[in-house]
């Protein structure tokens, strides 16, 4: 959860109360949504960079 409520604020700048105002499946939708525009602007890092959702939580 503190992967996706990072990566929401990093590039939208939403703060702590927004974030955690969606619930899982809106955050996780949003993620993936970021993730995609990545993909479209940067073609050539399609097959390098993971989905926020794809890599494993950190301790």
């Amino acid at each position: 959860m503190y992967q996706e409520m990072s990566f929401l604020s990093y590039y939208f700048h939403w703060g702590n109360t927004e974030v955690m105002e969606l619930d899982h499946m809106s955050r996780r939708r949003w993620c993936r949504e970021i993730s995609e525009i990545h993909k479209k602007i940067n073609p050539s890092k399609k097959e390098k960079e993971k989905s926020i959702l794809d890599m494993k939580p950190t301790r």
